[in-house]
């Protein structure tokens, strides 16, 4: 089975629909598949679901959905970086499902493991616990919480074999790995592809069998998301 494809525009052709739930790796703008957000966005699907730890920042990443209005809903931990972001959803044009990081980045994990739901204390009595379950164990509260699991996952790594085995660099290395385990069908964008056995079988983060479809790209941008500077002595 041929898992790499020449472009990103082809890797998406036939797993693209109206309304379906996409999976973003990433964590602000370290490690996201800039490259295959573009190219979805360029397919003209509509009414997504995005499950991402925010939407990137103004003009970059899935901003450039929510620019186009093909994002129906959000469902993130941070808003912060993204003017467009917090806009669209003060105005009521964008739904959005607020998730302590932790919780968030558990609920893809058990998304991805077969777990339909678990218990936590996080958020027990606040906002985030209306409408849910509580369940008390040795005497605390808990809520249950829902995994995700979504039709299509999006990913970057640093290196990637034909056979879908993916390392990712550094911090890059955040809700990529939980996200490419979550979804009907994983897409990835690898900056260095090589041929299948040549990563050390040790250095693996996912294996091949999560990974459908794969693209090369160019080395990512190592884009600064807030650049603080200060005058030479």
């Amino acid at each position: 089975m041929n898992k790499v494809y020449p472009d990103a525009k082809s890797a998406l052709e036939g797993v693209v629909k109206d309304g379906m739930m996409v999976m973003s790796g990433g964590f602000g703008l370290c490690g996201i598949a800039e490259t295959l957000s573009d190219a979805l966005r360029d397919t003209g699907v509509k009414n997504l679901t995005v499950v991402s730890n925010n939407a990137g920042v103004d003009g970059i990443g899935l901003s450039r959905l929510l620019e186009t209005r093909q994002i129906k809903k959000m469902i993130s931990s941070y808003v912060g970086e993204n003017k467009l972001f917090a806009q669209q959803y003060l105005a009521g044009e964008l739904e959005l499902e607020f998730n302590p990081q932790g919780t968030l980045a558990e609920r893809i994990r058990a998304g991805g493991a077969g777990i339909p739901a678990f218990y936590t204390k996080t958020g027990v009595g606040t906002l985030i616990a209306e409408g849910k379950e509580v369940k008390e164990f040795d005497g605390q509260k808990y809520i249950m919480e829902t995994g995700l699991f979504g039709d299509l996952a999006i990913v970057h790594a640093w290196k990637g074999d034909t056979a879908g085995n993916l390392v990712y660099r550094k911090t890059a290395r955040n809700f990529n790995p939980m996200m490419a385990t979550a979804a009907k069908v994983t897409v990835v964008e690898v900056e260095h592809l090589v041929p299948a056995g040549e990563i050390d079988p040790d250095h693996i983060h996912t294996p091949g069998i999560f990974v459908q479809r794969i693209v090369k790209v160019d080395p990512e941008l190592k884009r600064i998301e807030q650049r603080t500077t200060r005058k030479r002595a």
